[in-house]
Formats: C-alpha cells, structure tokens, sequence
C-alpha cells in the first residue's frame, strides 16, 4: 500500500466522521447549551444577517441579469487590470463587498465564474480581496457596542480596507502566468463599448423581467439560509468547544507564541473565539480589562480581518459547484490579518490619526442600532458612493492611457 494514501486516509475519512460523531454527542450531553447558543445564531442571522443582505443579494442579481455589471466591467477595465489583475467586472464585486459585507464578495465571485466573465485563478484572486466586513458593523457593532469606543471607529475601518486592497494588490501576482480572461477587441469609444456589452448580456440572458425578478429573490433567499446554517453551526460549535475545554487549551498554547510578543494574556480567548467566528472573538476583546487600547483595537482587527472559519465554511460552500480553489482564500484572510494589525499599529501609532476623525464618526455612535430602512439606506449610498469613485478613477485612467497614446503618435 503507498504509505501517502495510507495517512492521507486518516485525515480525508475518519477524521471528519470522528468530529461529526463528538459534535452529536456533545450536543446530546449539553442539549441546554447547544438550544441557547442555536437561539443565539439563529437571533443573529434573523435580526441583523438576512433584512441587511437580502435586498443587496436581490439587487446584485438583477443587475447582473439586466447586463449592467458587464457595462461596468468595460468600463472599469483600466483600473482593476493594472492594479489587481482581474476584469473590469470586479469591479462591481469590490463595490458590493464594501457596502454590504460577507460574504456577498464570494458569491458574486462565484456567479462570475459560473458565467465564464473571470478564469479559475482571477476568480480566486477576486474573492480573496473583496470579500471583506459591513462598514456598519466595525464602526458601530464592535466600535461602539463591543469596545465603547466611538473614536477608534476610523482606524478600524480604515486598517480593514487598505490591508483588503494591499491583499488584493499582492494576489494580483498569484498564478500570472495562467491564463486570463480579456475584453473582446471592439471599436469605438469606451462607453459605446460599455454600451455594446450591456446589449449583448441582456440578449444572452434573455429572460424576462418577471422572471428574473422571481430568480433572484429565489436565489438570494436560499444563499442566505446556507448563511444562516453556518451562523447556528458555529455558534453551537464554539459553545462545545469552550465546555469541553479545547478553547483554554488552544489559548495556552498560542500563549506560548505570542506572549514573548508582548500580547496581553487577557486577549487571548479573543483570539481563539476569533479563530471560529468573528462575533464573539471581538465580544470578547472588547469584555478584556485593563488592556492596553492599541493592543485590544489591534486583536480586533485581525480577528475582523481573518473573520473566522465560519465565513470560511461559507465561502468553501458557497463556492463549491465552480473549480475555485478555498485554498488561496484561506492564506489571504492570514495576509489580511496580519496586514491589518499592521496598519493598526501604523494609524494609532506613528501616524497618530484618532483625534482627527472623531467628528466623522460621531454620527455611528447609533449605528449599532439602527433600524433596518436605516442600515441598508446607509449601505446603499455606500455603494453607489463607491461605484462612482471607481468609475471617476477608471476613466480618468483610461483617457490619460489615451492620451499618452495620442502624443507618443505624435
């Protein structure tokens, strides 16, 4: 027998069988606490999860379906190719996974793929970068509710975003050498392209509007519940785990890393809770006393950036019926995290910004609390305010190209 497959097997096959039968059966010694943390899940997904995403999962098929993210592809080709290596129709993916949070990024990553708009290796690249927080939850959930501290709203936010573009700007190196999907060569000025690609993805799609209205509130519904799923499965899975004392076992061994670093030892059942689901760790951050700011917004930021194997369960899910490898995902939440701690340590520390932005986000302190109209008008205009930043800079990129052209002719 090739010895490989003999301690592969182990790993593929019995492994996950043994923490499937452990799982039940904790669930069945504990049932009061599997039913409260269930409750808990469930309160989150219903709550908050599915009245915030479902118009944008709606919003984002329609669009699709009309032909408009091709039409912001064509337009947008200037800007991501050069600075991610990924079509213009990411684009669109980047704009949402802004507005609205996970793990919207990968599905429409996904749904690119299916319809061939991005090969294997730009996909991959795609969702690794766009598939990032709410803007709502740093500023007021964890900022406000978890941390009590309104002011460091900005850095949080701040941190997250630039390592998700810094992330993104590293991929844009993975797998170069595959091949790449490129615009068709077509004449004429660039809107009129734009224009020419929307026509040509309505045709394609062809369905009517009633019935592509009835698809996407079909299948934004359903992804939602496989969200939902994930969400209650964790939040029983943590709970187990922290009984069954695996959770302080982990802590002291990541201790033992991190401690010579300078970690405070209150942070890190943040971190271990964080490693799972990105909720509780930065709860539990935010409950840790006497610990330096820094240090706390720091640990904060991973764990928001790393955004736990729960949204890693979702997205291996989510994109499970295309050929996107979870893989490269998987390492780029670790590149996130540490960039964002990075940039943490950067914008409280030598570029000291706090005190300069707590005007801004004095307005979030109630963000944590808004009523839903509220949230997705607040999500929306974030969107649209980010679509139109990205499409100002990608046809200013794509006159000065034009314009080069035009006086090296000359």
């Amino acid at each position: 027998m090739n010895t490989r497959h003999f301690f592969a097997r182990p790993l593929k096959t019995y492994l996950p069988a043994a923490v499937a039968v452990a799982l039940t059966v904790s669930m069945v010694l504990y049932p009061e606490d599997a039913f409260a943390s269930a409750v808990k899940g469930l309160t989150i997904w219903w709550n908050i999860v599915f009245p915030a995403l479902l118009p944008f999962f709606i919003g984002s098929e329609i669009l699709m379906g009309l032909g408009v993210v091709h039409f912001l592809g064509v337009l947008l080709e200037p800007l991501m190719r050069p600075l991610f290596n990924v079509p213009g129709v990411g684009s669109f993916v980047l704009a949402m996974g802004l507005a609205s949070g996970f793990p919207i990024g990968a599905i429409l990553t996904a749904r690119l793929r299916r319809e061939e708009l991005v090969s294997k290796v730009e996909g991959e690249r795609l969702m690794c970068f766009t598939n990032t927080a709410d803007p709502l939850f740093m500023t007021g959930a964890v900022a406000v509710g978890m941390l009590g501290r309104p002011d460091v709203a900005f850095v949080i936010s701040a941190a997250h975003y630039l390592s998700s573009i810094t992330t993104g700007f590293f991929l844009r190196f993975y797998g170069k050498n595959r091949p790449a999907t490129r615009e068709k060569q077509s004449y004429g000025s660039i809107l009129g392209r734009a224009l020419q690609a929307l026509a040509a993805a309505r045709q394609k799609d062809g369905r009517p509007i009633g019935q592509l209205m009835g698809d996407a509130i079909r299948n934004s519904i359903n992804s939602l519940l496989l969200v939902g799923g994930f969400i209650i499965l964790f939040s029983v899975l943590i709970r187990i785990l922290t009984i069954a004392g695996v959770i302080g076992l982990l802590g002291r061994g990541l201790m033992a890393i991190l401690g010579p670093l300078g970690l405070d030892s209150s942070l890190v059942p943040a971190l271990i809770s964080g490693i799972f689901e990105i909720d509780l760790g930065c709860e539990l951050a935010g409950q840790a006393a006497a610990v330096p700011l820094m240090q706390k917004v720091m640990v904060v930021g991973s764990i928001i950036a790393w955004s736990g194997l729960s949204v890693y369960a979702q997205v291996a899910s989510i994109i499970s019926d295309t050929d996107l490898s979870p893989v490269p995902y998987f390492f780029a939440r670790l590149l996130h995290a540490t960039l964002a701690a990075l940039y943490t340590w950067l914008l409280m520390g030598p570029l000291a910004v706090i005190t300069a932005v707590l005007p801004a986000f004095a307005r979030l302190q109630q963000a944590g609390g808004m009523v839903h109209f509220a949230r997705i008008f607040f999500m929306s205009r974030l969107f649209l305010l980010s679509s139109a930043a990205l499409l100002i800079v990608g046809i200013a990129l794509h006159l000065y190209h034009g314009f080069k052209i035009a006086v090296f002719r000359r």
